[in-house]
């Protein structure tokens, strides 16, 4: 998860030529929160120093998305069957990213985070694989990467979890980051983006992605206060026989609770 909207080395390098550093003086550092772990039945927690859970993994079950909210962000799976390339901004614990790469073997699977250390500790403490032919980790930020246009149109799912060491509310927010986003997405490709609801964080996303998409959702709140909000760069319809149908086929493949997904999407239309 990305700790800073811009790294300190781009705050620097922005200020006006007229005031140069001095000679001498050694490049200023991105100052990251300390990671840290705890565990508790057989459950391996992250988090930036506080209490607050940025992740988590069942230990026996390294690939398992293991929180709710994790599992949410996987209902993009409702509408795309076989993605060819995803992305995932914000490393967390790489729970998603595990699953997409043990789930999808045929696609393209690719997270951005800025922490090295975040990389380091999935590596170490939570069963990150090597990057491969088909796997790519990069040390970037967010940013960057979604307004690259190389990266735009290129993308199935995309998945969005951005937060800070206090974790209340994405560090990227507005409806310009929202707007590249989109443009990373191919016609049929959509996104799922960690929220708040409790939080005013959750009105000003929900307003900024509604700017950049002409389609959002919200599946109903979980843990303590997450939404998973569900954008489309192509709006589809909510057809429930059909949804019903295809999340059958995910349970039965994959075991995520995505009747329960499907449930909570007919029902915010009500």
């Amino acid at each position: 998860m990305l700790i800073k909207r811009k790294s300190i080395e781009k705050e620097e390098s922005s200020r006006p030529a007229s005031k140069p550093a001095p000679a001498k003086a050694a490049p200023r550092k991105p100052r990251y929160a300390p990671v840290t772990l705890s565990e508790q039945d057989g459950v391996r927690y992250l988090h930036f120093g506080t209490e607050w859970v940025q992740g988590a993994m069942r230990i026996r079950k390294p690939d398992w998305p293991e929180l709710e909210y994790a599992q949410q962000m996987m209902a993009w799976m409702l509408w795309q069957d076989a993605p060819r390339a995803i992305a995932q901004l914000g490393l967390g614990t790489a729970a998603l990213t595990k699953f997409c790469y043990k789930t999808f073997a045929d696609a393209q699977v690719t997270a951005i985070e800025l922490n090295p250390h975040v990389i380091a500790i999935c590596q170490s403490m939570f069963k990150l694989p090597d990057n491969d032919a088909r796997l790519h980790v990069l040390e970037m930020d967010a940013l960057d990467y979604v307004n690259d246009p190389a990266h735009h149109g290129t993308l199935d799912a995309l998945q969005v979890d951005l937060y800070d060491a206090t974790a209340r509310g994405p560090v990227l927010d507005t409806p310009e980051f929202y707007q590249a986003c989109a443009a990373c997405l191919n016609e049929g490709g959509i996104m799922t983006v960690n929220l708040f609801g409790d939080h005013p964080s959750y009105a000003k996303n929900l307003k900024a992605m509604k700017f950049a998409f002409p389609q959002v959702l919200a599946l109903p709140q979980v843990h303590d206060g997450n939404v998973v909000a569900i954008a489309f760069r192509t709006p589809r319809p909510l057809d429930a026989a059909a949804l019903a149908e295809r999340a059958a086929a995910i349970v039965q493949q994959t075991k995520l609770p995505a009747k329960s997904w499907v449930k909570g999407l007919l029902a915010s239309q009500n």
